[in-house]
């Protein structure tokens, strides 16, 4: 696979849409701990993810089912924990041939595959995955004590009691992962005093990060089907560029809500009281008090000092925490550019020693997508593999077509046709930014998707999956329209209606056994299905000009230039259950046939091709 300004495109020559799934979402956690059993992670180091997505055994009959669903691309997941958990340097060699045996028979299915570094909030011991659990203790962090001083919020921790609804990504805010993040991205700015082993901590993050996933490569660098690489999934800023410390964040955020200062002294044993926010009156307000950390414990083991302390932010000689330099992390430079930038780079360049051919698959942080910069001094094969979701059905877990919230200008949007509209904005600005890149870099939707939980949880109960059909529906419309690449959040084998995707309360799968009533049936255990399921031009033998499918007709409408120079056939996917009593066509200046779920299309003019399909 190659990339030829916005388009990936085969050996052959054709234009490739990859229309993916991420496998999956419980491949976060180690196999037996799912977010929901309380521990103190005092064994983090002994866990094994070997079976994570699913078991060798059981590989063939998920493959076959999403491919059966017309997905011809995996962003596979693995995570740094999974590889060097035992302890820096020691990998876990189980789980390396485990995992290249997945992506082997992967490849068996036809599967393009690109791997991805997943973490969310730097690691499980700070409300995530991702990181090692030694990775804060090589800092002099009790892991223990990050929830009780509310240094992080974790669900192991806080469930039931007091873990609300997508509270996770709140983390990013508190001082455990902003902390890390600071540290791996720009500890050599902004923490010159702090090492691990005599190595400047930012070093020696990022050189066992990128060593553990050269590892993968190693492992899978003779496979073709193996695309590319993502550097990290959805990472964070840290403190870098906050403007003053004792300012509230920029971000809105729900619960307590602490400036970057008050994380600071929390984590280091003092109590401090902060405003604790709620949706309510249709917008995010203050609705009481909040103490962090009201027992005063410190995070910090007996010899280790804070931090920041220690880099002279902050001190504590009369008694009273007293910010010394609140601008410490200001910076006139951009996030992605002067430090997400040079560590992809890094990154990349030790994967391509294993396997040259590697796309690169990044991303910003979530919230600043559109800020990636890619210069022509920089590696190619680069690809804006960007995030995008449908915020307030996330976050509430009800959708609704007519209402939703505009996140950059933080304020809802009626009416369903504006909110396609702002979507459709939303997805294009993210195309933009790709056009904007080093003349032009594919686009693919990394991650979006739709709960399967929500309404509480209705679904479950009479089976009818409108909402989330509706949904997924109107998200693959405007991808259709943008002609974008993408892949779903998520496949996960193990999935129930009660604990979701095993992680913190999320339950995006498309898949779940409890749904699976007739394990013959290819299609049982699906939710959904017709609202990913749909046709569209696989390879196409020539250049793309529309495809668009309607949904409720079966309407499906398909042009594009036909290249006589191209050897292979043009393939479209029509899948059968969006036609289950046959279908009715029509092709214009083109020979076909058509096998199971794929037709094939061939000319050998320099021609406009047009295809268009109903149901019988």
């Amino acid at each position: 696979m190659r990339t030829d300004k916005e388009w990936f495109v085969d050996k052959s020559g054709r234009k490739v849409l990859l229309r993916g799934v991420n496998l999956g979402g419980s491949t976060k956690m180690p196999i037996d701990e799912p977010t929901h059993i309380r521990t103190d992670f005092s064994n983090h180091r002994d866990v094994s993810f070997v079976g994570r997505p699913f078991s060798v055994e059981s590989a063939d009959m998920h493959f076959k089912r999403l491919k059966h669903w017309g997905f011809n691309t995996l962003r596979l997941l693995t995570t740094w924990e999974a590889i060097e958990h035992k302890g820096p340097g020691k990998y876990d060699k189980e789980y390396l041939d485990y995992f290249t045996k997945i992506v082997e028979m992967a490849g068996k299915h036809d599967f393009y595959v690109f791997i991805d570094p997943h973490q969310d909030v730097w690691s499980r011991m700070t409300g995530g995955d991702g990181a090692p659990g030694w990775t804060l203790e090589k800092l002099g962090m009790d892991i223990s004590k990050l929830s009780p001083t509310d240094s992080a919020l974790t669900m192991q921790y806080h469930y039931p009691d007091n873990y609300p609804q997508m509270r996770w990504a709140f983390n990013y805010f508190r001082y455990a992962a902003a902390t890390m993040f600071t540290l791996f991205f720009a500890g050599n700015e902004f923490a010159p005093n702090t090492k691990i082993d005599n190595i400047p901590v930012q070093d020696y993050l990022q050189s066992h990060f990128i060593n553990s996933m050269s590892e993968i490569a190693k492992h899978l660098a003779d496979m073709d089907h193996v695309i590319g690489f993502g550097p990290l999934n959805e990472p964070g800023r840290g403190y870098v560029g906050v403007k003053n410390l004792h300012n509230r964040w920029e971000a809105p955020i729900l619960g307590p809500a602490p400036t970057p200062f008050d994380t600071m002294i929390a984590a280091g044993g003092y109590s401090v009281d902060v405003p604790y926010y709620d949706v309510k009156w249709l917008g995010i307000r203050k609705t009481r008090e909040y103490t962090m950390n009201p027992d005063e414990l410190s995070i910090w083991n007996e010899g280790s000092e804070p931090i920041w302390k220690r880099e002279d932010i902050w001190n504590d000689e009369s008694g009273i925490p007293e910010l010394s330099v609140p601008d410490h992390f200001n910076t006139s430079g951009g996030f992605f550019k002067d430090y997400l930038r040079p560590f992809s780079i890094d990154y990349i360049n030790s994967i391509r020693k294993h396997k040259s051919d590697a796309l690169v698959f990044i991303e910003n942080e979530p919230i600043n997508s559109d800020e990636l910069y890619w210069g022509e001094e920089d590696p190619k094969g680069v690809v804006n593999a960007s995030h995008w979701y449908d915020a307030a059905t996330l976050v509430t877990k009800k959708y609704r077509s007519f209402v939703t919230l505009d996140v950059e200008e933080e304020k809802l949007v009626f009416r369903s046709k504006n909110v396609k509209n702002l979507f459709t904005k939303q997805l294009a600005s993210i195309r933009d930014t790709s056009k904007s890149m080093d003349g032009g870099i594919p686009t693919l939707i990394g991650e979006f998707g739709v709960p399967y939980d929500m309404h509480s949880k209705k679904a479950y109960r009479t089976g009818n999956y409108s909402k989330q059909i509706e949904a997924l529906s109107l998200y693959y419309d405007i991808q259709d329209e943008l002609m974008l690449n993408s892949t779903l959040w998520n496949y996960t084998a193990d999935n129930s209606n009660e604990w979701g995707d095993l992680w913190n309360m999320e339950d995006l799968s498309i898949f779940s056994p409890d749904q699976q009533n007739n394990p013959d049936d290819i299609n049982s255990g699906g939710r959904a299905i017709t609202g990913f399921c749909r046709p569209y031009p696989m390879k196409v033998s020539g250049t793309p000009i529309s495809y668009k499918f309607y949904r409720k007709t079966g309407i499906f409408q398909f042009s594009y230039e036909n290249d006589p120079s191209i050897e292979m056939d043009t393939v479209v996917y029509i899948p059968k259950i969006q036609y289950p009593d046959g279908l009715e066509f029509n092709i214009v200046n083109a020979d076909w046939s058509i096998q199971d779920q794929f037709m094939t299309i061939n000319s050998d003019a320099k021609i406009t091709v047009h295809l268009g399909i109903k149901r019988k």
